[in-house]
């Protein structure tokens, strides 16, 4: 199957099963007061709910991912969603924050095959890549921002537990999708698993242009989590007051600054890959200047929200654009690399959030987005971009 094209349905499928497992990390960002005073624990603890998802979800990155480059991915996504299910369904009978904490991990360890799922396609469509992988994202990003709107409406009207029930169910039914529709992609390495590991880390010499998008990628998406981590808190204070569904549904507002990620794509196929990045890095850092300036303006706050995410999905559908035109053999590889250290910034970006929060509130949080994104874009702007060549074919 390798070298042919997906169909549009194909693709459509690998988009809905991509950003249905996606979603399952976010799901508990707006419902974190919830459970927090649902199992009588402080913002502190609640809000580490968000950031140790993350952490598992860097874990499953770096140590499940890779076996994509040596296990037939068709049957891995279809193991990993089913086994997501089963975690789900546990954390909706949990009682104690450290069983969610734990199950937190787990969830995001186990919910990585989206980034199964890209390089999959990427290694079958070799025509039209960079047009099917800007769909696939998009179907992420959809999924990604749509689960605060799902969590929020869900939460508030049946109960935070069943939020995970509901995707539960939906991972049983992606799984059998996948099962029917999906052609088998065969493993490219043959060696073993911890040679599987070395050569996943040896990606990061030989690529510059990875080990740029990794930094960028996780400075960036650090300031994404960051975000809507500590937003439940701001919105659910002085002087907004909002409940969880209401709260949620500033996801939608963010689906639409998703829903400019082809745009960017397709700039990167045309070699604009740096314009694209300069475009991102420079409306993230407007868009938190907003945050700052008019921090209790409903209006504001909705203009800034559109231009966030516009701005973190044009730096990570170029960074995807640009390293999966590295080296087609190893693509699983190069994006666990890649995708590892973008959650690692997301799960330290939860964490400066929550810590902002806790010691400065809305102002400190915004302080520090400021500071992490000025960074990004400083080494957007001092970048190469033009294609990497590898320092050797190992």
């Amino acid at each position: 199957m390798e070298g042919k094209r997906l169909t549009k349905a194909q693709v459509l499928i690998m988009a809905i099963a991509a950003g249905s497992s996606a979603a399952n990390i976010y799901y508990n960002q707006p419902i974190l007061k919830d459970i927090g005073v649902s199992l009588g624990v402080n913002e502190t603890k609640a809000g580490s709910i968000s950031m140790l998802t993350q952490v598992g979800y860097g874990l499953g990155l770096f140590f499940l991912v890779p076996l994509g480059d040596k296990l037939n991915k068709k049957t891995m996504i279809i193991a990993l969603l089913s086994g997501l299910s089963i975690v789900l369904v546990l954390m909706t009978r949990s009682q104690t924050i450290g069983q969610v904490w734990a199950l937190s991990v787990c969830i995001g360890v186990i919910a990585v095959s989206s980034q199964v799922i890209l390089p999959m396609a990427a290694s079958i469509d070799r025509e039209t890549t960079g047009k099917t992988i800007g769909q696939i994202f998009t179907g992420i990003l959809v999924g990604v921002l749509a689960a605060r709107v799902f969590s929020g409406f869900i939460a508030e009207w049946f109960g935070w537990r069943y939020v995970f029930g509901f995707s539960a169910a939906l991972m049983i039914v992606i799984a059998i999708l996948i099962k029917c529709t999906l052609p088998d992609v065969q493993a490219q390495f043959t060696g073993h698993y911890l040679n599987l590991l070395r050569s996943t880390i040896y990606q990061v010499k030989r690529f510059p242009a990875l080990r740029r998008a990794s930094v960028t990628g996780g400075l960036v998406f650090g300031v994404f989590c960051s975000f809507w981590t500590t937003l439940t808190f701001h919105l659910s204070g002085a002087p907004f007051f909002y409940h969880t569904d209401r709260i949620g549904l500033f996801g939608l507002v963010a689906i639409a600054g998703a829903l400019m990620a082809p745009l960017f794509g397709k700039m990167a196929d045309k070699g604009n890959a740096r314009r694209s990045l300069l475009i991102g890095g420079m409306a993230l850092i407007i868009s938190l200047l907003v945050l700052k300036i008019f921090a209790l303006s409903l209006v504001a706050l909705v203009v800034a929200v559109l231009l966030l995410d516009m701005a973190v999905q044009a730096v990570q559908v170029t960074n995807i654009a640009i390293i999966y035109s590295l080296d087609k053999h190893s693509n699983s590889r190069i994006n666990t690399v890649y995708m590892t250290s973008y959650f690692i910034g997301g799960a330290l970006g939860s964490l400066a959030g929550i810590l902002s929060w806790n010691y400065g509130g809305w102002s400190l949080v915004t302080w520090q987005m400021i500071a992490w994104s000025v960074l990004a874009f400083i080494i957007i702007f001092q970048g190469r971009y033009s294609k990497a060549q590898p320092v050797s074919t190992k």
